[in-house]
């Protein structure tokens, strides 16, 4: 029996993700009705320059478009921005939303990201989170010169407005709880490495210590107290220890939840339901393994990937990409290939940590899995690449020629 193509396609979720779904329906020769909802007000962004250019000054927020609004009117959108999504049922295939409004579909793809994960205190005048365009606004207008900033959590997004901050003159303290800083992601030997850089750098990093509870004084936060018995004085908090999927409105639904979307190689969470970008938990075939990457390349990539197997028979098949992130603190460019999380090994296969220019290799099982490189041309970058993607056995990859 031939599937009946879908008419009406629902994307709930203005990201980049979403974005990059509905362009891709469009480019494919979509031309049923297509809705995109955002609970945001602003069209589509870029979120990744947030805690770096924004936080800065070096870029106003103009810049953060994705596109011009004569490109979104081009693509025929019911364009739904300022409302959230409050409710799904696949049964009789409908999306309400937080406004009322029920929208019917043939077709959906969910692209409603994360939010941060918050401390007791969040709310609390001083006390902020990086997620949005506002909320980097209200930062960015609190790091003077001078200022006091704690930073809870070094993770990439911690240690990126750390950096930041440190670029305008501010007084940085960095708290995190393990003992080396991203050592579960990218190892202890690169964790270390960033650490020190960051003390290098001016940051009094704080490890192997978690907040207690944040003080006041009128009102508003003024320090910091940690599980080690020590202090940070503030005039600002930044807390950046993590995210949660964006998934409460689907409770009910039927869907696997756990971790975000549940989803299938092809994206697909349920029959006329597909997943993508941050929210989406998909099973990749290249690693073997299920994953969630919040990273902006796979929510561009899987935006693509889900829009096209929505669409029937024919498309791609499996999203099977080797994942890719950035990171830019002090000058350096870090990047990634691949999937670093629990690698067996890591290796320093060319460069040296102590010039500051190197590439690590990360073993998981017997094959390569991951690299990760600071300040290297991009040409030695994709020859890793490729060699991650063939899942090349960690004997060859090791071998200096293909250094």
């Amino acid at each position: 029996m031939t599937a009946v193509p879908p008419r009406r396609i629902v994307v709930v979720g203005a990201s980049a993700a979403g974005l990059s779904a509905v362009e891709t329906l469009r480019r494919e020769g979509f031309d049923g009705s297509l809705t995109l909802v955002g609970e945001e007000v602003h069209p589509p962004y870029d979120r990744p320059p947030l805690s770096k250019r924004i936080l800065t000054g070096d870029w106003q927020t103009d810049r953060l478009r994705l596109r011009r609004p004569e490109d979104l009117d081009a693509l025929g959108l019911d364009l739904r921005l300022g409302v959230a999504a409050s409710s799904l049922s696949p049964a009789t295939r409908t999306v309400t939303l937080a406004d009322g409004a029920r929208l019917a579909y043939d077709g959906l793809v969910v692209a409603t990201g994360v939010r941060p994960r918050r401390l007791p205190e969040c709310g609390t005048p001083g006390v902020h989170v990086l997620r949005d365009m506002d909320d980097a606004l209200a930062l960015r207008d609190r790091l003077a010169a001078g200022g006091r900033l704690v930073v809870v959590g070094a993770g990439f997004l911690g240690t990126e407005v750390a950096a930041a901050a440190r670029s305008l003159g501010a007084v940085v303290t960095l708290v995190e709880p393990t003992a080396v800083p991203l050592a579960h992601v990218v190892g202890r030997q690169v964790g270390a490495h960033l650490a020190r850089i960051h003390r290098e750098h001016g940051v009094d990093l704080r490890t192997g210590t978690k907040v207690t509870g944040i003080r006041t004084v009128a009102g508003r936060a003024a320090e910091v107290h940690l599980s080690d018995g020590t202090a940070a004085e503030a005039d600002d908090v930044l807390v950046a220890i993590g995210s949660r999927p964006n998934t409460e409105w689907l409770a009910g639904s039927g869907l696997d939840l756990t971790d975000g979307v549940g989803c299938d190689a092809y994206c697909a969470a349920a029959p006329g339901i597909y997943a993508a970008g941050d929210v989406a938990r998909w099973y990749n075939p290249l690693f073997g393994t299920g994953m969630r990457v919040e990273h902006r390349t796979n929510a561009a990539e899987q935006g693509m990937a889900a829009a096209r197997n929505l669409l029937g028979p024919g498309r791609p098949g499996p999203f099977a990409p080797v994942p890719y992130f950035w990171s830019d603190q002090y000058g350096l460019r870090i990047q990634a290939y691949g999937h670093l999380r629990d690698h067996d090994e890591a290796r320093v296969v060319d460069g040296d940590m102590t010039d500051g220019r190197f590439v690590v290799a990360y073993r998981t099982r017997s094959v390569l899995s991951g690299v990760l490189a600071v300040d290297t041309p991009p040409k030695i970058l994709r020859s890793w690449r490729a060699s991650i993607a063939a899942r090349t056995p960690w004997q060859e990859a090791a071998r200096p020629a293909l250094l």
